[in-house]
């Protein structure tokens, strides 16, 4: 889709600058957003493709005005809401209005590290053959996508060599609408940066992205 999100190769916001010793966290409300983030997650209800949809999903004057773990904490309450966790009178009060609908989902503190160093697998097993080699010339899609996808918007059309071949994973277009996991090829695509950005490309540049085998066509 097309959203605040998606600025890489956009002109007119400046240069990503650097913070110099930059703390993890720069207030305290950012680690617990982050670890509300993560509990609700533990309930189960939606995946880290949802997850990422609904932040990509946030209106553009909120999402560019926001700080990152404030458009985190905006797409939770929208999560929260959509998966009946809260209501709108809960949300606005700070308070429960009802017991807790699924308390023997708690993700609890003594198990977090090892949750997290668990993660979330997305590599399935290959039952297809790959349909592009390393080598191969390919094409990005260059339509539009209504819904969630990992395509950025300065590469559509644009074409590229295949440099390798990733294995079979998770597809997120689906994923992120309860559509299924569909597992697709995953290849890194590598173009030359007078492909993307024209004759005002920096000389020698070239982006190297990982695509899955949806996303392009033979050349």
């Amino acid at each position: 889709m097309n959203g605040p999100h998606d600025l890489g190769g956009r002109d007119g916001f400046g240069p990503v600058i650097p913070e110099t010793d930059e703390p993890v966290f720069h207030a305290d409300w950012e680690g617990r957003a982050l670890g509300v983030t993560l509990c609700s997650g533990a309930l189960g209800h939606w995946s880290l493709d949802e997850s990422r949809h609904a932040r990509e999903s946030l209106a553009p004057a909120t999402y560019l005005t926001a700080s990152y773990y404030e458009i985190w904490l905006r797409a939770l309450e929208t999560l929260l809401l959509r998966h009946g966790e809260v209501t709108e009178t809960e949300l606005q009060s700070g308070e429960p209005d009802t017991a807790p609908r699924h308390a023997h989902r708690q993700l609890k503190a003594d198990a977090v590290l090892d949750v997290l160093r668990k993660g979330g697998p997305v590599d399935r097993p290959e039952v297809t053959e790959a349909a592009f080699a390393i080598g191969s010339r390919v094409r990005m899609r260059p339509d539009r996508i209504p819904g969630h996808t990992r395509i950025p918007g300065y590469a559509k059309g644009k074409a590229g060599t295949v440099t390798g071949i990733r294995g079979v994973h998770v597809f997120p277009d689906t994923n992120a609408h309860g559509q299924g996991e569909n597992p697709q090829w995953l290849y890194a695509v590598r173009f030359d940066g007078t492909e993307l950005w024209g004759a005002g490309a920096e000389p020698g540049t070239a982006v190297t992205l990982d695509v899955f085998e949806p996303y392009i066509t033979a050349l």
